[in-house]
């Protein structure tokens, strides 16, 4: 009896140690899925605490037309393209008069190109001096203007804001910001 008794033990421990091995890879397994889910989480929860949120406003009481950052990252410029009328536009002078505004000597510009707009920060694009003029530009470019604003976070996760044609999402995500050509390129 003890002979067939022996052979027992030996076979059970390489049974309990291959047992052990494999519990011991799935337990590594599980870890670096964890891992890799709370990377996967803290990337995350950094592209929101960088997140840029770009808009223009118009302030009838102030005569003006602000870009606001509505997030809570800096928004990085990198390009800004307007168009009167289907046709590209240098400067918010010659937007004004494309619309056929006058007194654009009482107009106040700030640039947005190449800038950087941080969270929550206000900038004011275009200043009227006159409110009448100022209401005559808001009519006219809300049926006439087209604006297109794409930024970055400094993750490097890109939108456009706006666009040229009227039908196009207000806020779209790009892989990256096209580059103006000559006639598109935007000064202010």
């Amino acid at each position: 009896m003890t002979d067939s008794a022996a052979p027992e033990g030996p076979g059970r421990e390489r049974h309990w140690d291959a047992l052990a091995a494999v519990v011991a890879a799935l337990i590594g397994f599980l870890a670096l899925l964890v891992s890799g889910y709370t990377a996967y989480v803290q990337r995350q929860q950094v592209r929101a605490q960088v997140w840029p949120y770009l808009l223009t406003a118009n302030y009838d009481t102030e005569s003006s037309v602000k870009l606001l950052n509505k997030g809570v990252g800096p928004a990085i410029v990198r390009s800004m393209r307007v168009w009167a009328d289907g046709k590209p536009q240098s400067s918010w002078r010659a937007v004004a008069g494309a619309l056929g505004v006058e007194k654009t000597a009482a107009l106040r510009t700030s640039t947005i190109s190449d800038n950087v707009v941080s969270g929550g920060e206000v900038v004011p694009m275009l200043v009227f001096s006159d409110n009448e003029v100022y209401r005559h530009f808001r009519t006219e470019s809300a049926r006439r203007v087209d604006l297109e604003i794409c930024y970055c976070s400094t993750l490097g996760d890109c939108w456009i804001y706006g666009g040229h044609e009227k039908a196009k999402a207000l806020q779209a995500s790009v892989d990256r910001c096209p580059v103006p050509t000559a006639a598109e390129t935007f000064s202010d």
